[in-house]
């Protein structure tokens, strides 16, 4: 809150559902977070049936991006992308892959799903750190969320 204007309310913080099975990944992707000081609400899911079941539960979770891997068990990420971008009240929620995978045939199978963006993990954590502040500043500045329309959100 601002002093000078105490009308001014504090930002929302980004909703943001990660889709991960690596206990190490999903530290290291709240760590990032953190140090990169980005506001945010971060939920997991452990495989896309898990991603799909919160977001289609009553009242479920309605996040502002989906940051998904492609290399889980029960339902891989390129199959939960697909589910998403084929389901209208999910359609519309923009969905990053964040992958290990830097394979030629997984970035294009992503971007023909609908995939806003494709992000390699580096394995070292200040490029990871950088491009995790790269996202918070894009989510704040840059994206124009669609109104939700079901009235559960």
């Amino acid at each position: 809150m601002n002093p000078s204007n105490p009308s001014t309310t504090p930002p929302l913080p980004i909703e943001i559902l990660l889709v991960e099975d690596s206990e190490a990944d999903i530290l290291l992707t709240q760590e990032a977070f953190a140090e990169a000081g980005v506001y945010n609400r971060l939920r997991v899911a452990r495989d896309g049936v898990e991603a799909l079941e919160l977001l289609r539960a009553p009242g479920g979770v309605r996040p502002d991006v989906i940051l998904l891997d492609i290399n889980m068990p029960r339902m891989n990420g390129l199959e939960t992308l697909g589910e998403l971008k084929r389901d209208p009240g999910l359609m519309t929620i923009p969905v990053i892959m964040l992958t290990t995978s830097a394979g030629e045939e997984d970035i294009m199978r992503s971007y023909q799903a609908n995939a806003a963006s494709y992000v390699v993990k580096p394995l070292e954590f200040e490029r990871f750190y950088a491009a995790i502040q790269a996202l918070g500043q894009y989510m704040l500045s840059v994206v124009r969320l669609p109104p939700r329309q079901d009235e559960r959100y």
